[in-house]
């Protein structure tokens, strides 16, 4: 099995680590001609760049400005503890056992601006770079032209036959992957939550259950799409009622 999650804007550099390994990133040079053209934008140009703060920019210019082209453990930390949002936080890495780390960077691939597509030991270095930025190098105009090509290759090349793909990124970031290229099809798990007689996806609890469920297969060693309708995590449910578009796996609670 393969999984898909998007990375997060707040980020971990401080925790202290479960284990010592640490992976290099697939496309570490393309990250490296990424971070030298946005080390050369002013403060001014990222904020606008960005649509951040003037606070954010400051810390993101000197980000780049500090990025070692050499990712090293002292530098750098590994992906899957570096990144700490809501998908993370249902995640909530830091406690998954050592011995179900082999199959976790065998199976979860996180999407990412800077770095294309990250196994989560993976090491990175403290950045925000979200995949819609309209920045681009060689020739590309934006971050999409930059990674899809890269992107969709490597993910190939690790898809077995009918190895089954799960989308748990954002929309933003899975179209940095060319679907229609893809060997193998891809199933969308979607969570909704009842608010005011209606079910709806809430951003905040949608986010917190993709983490889960990446959570789920990996406790449950999941290996089907009926393993996969067996998440019952947060008091989510499968729903075959409200599952009407192909490939398309819909939980409530």
């Amino acid at each position: 099995m393969k999984i898909v999650i998007s990375p997060a804007k707040s980020l971990d550099f401080k925790s202290k680590l479960p284990t010592s390994r640490g992976t290099q990133p697939q496309f570490l040079e393309t990250a490296i001609k990424i971070n030298r053209k946005m080390e050369r934008q002013s403060k001014a140009k990222l904020q606008h760049l960005m649509d951040i703060s003037s606070n954010l920019a400051n810390l993101n210019f000197e980000r780049y400005k500090t990025f070692e082209e050499e990712h090293t453990k002292e530098n750098s930390r590994p992906a899957i503890y570096a990144f700490n949002g809501d998908v993370y936080i249902g995640l909530d890495a830091y406690t998954i056992p050592i011995k179900k780390l082999e199959s976790l960077q065998d199976s979860l691939r996180i999407l990412s601006g800077m770095y294309g597509i990250l196994k989560p030991l993976d090491l990175i270095q403290p950045y925000r770079l979200e995949m819609g930025t309209s920045i681009g190098i060689d020739r590309k105009v934006d971050l999409y032209g930059v990674w899809q090509k890269k992107i969709t290759n490597s993910l190939n090349e690790e898809l077995q036959k009918d190895e089954l793909f799960i989308n748990l990124a954002s929309k933003e970031y899975f179209k940095a992957i060319d679907k229609k290229r893809l060997k193998v099809p891809v199933f969308t798990p979607v969570f909704k939550d009842l608010k005011n007689g209606k079910l709806k996806i809430i951003s905040f609890f949608a986010k917190k259950a993709r983490g889960e469920m990446v959570r789920y297969i990996i406790d449950k060693n999941i290996d089907s799409i009926e393993g996969l309708k067996g998440f019952d995590y947060d008091g989510y449910r499968y729903s075959e009622n409200d599952s009407t578009k192909e490939n398309e796996l819909v939980f409530i609670r």
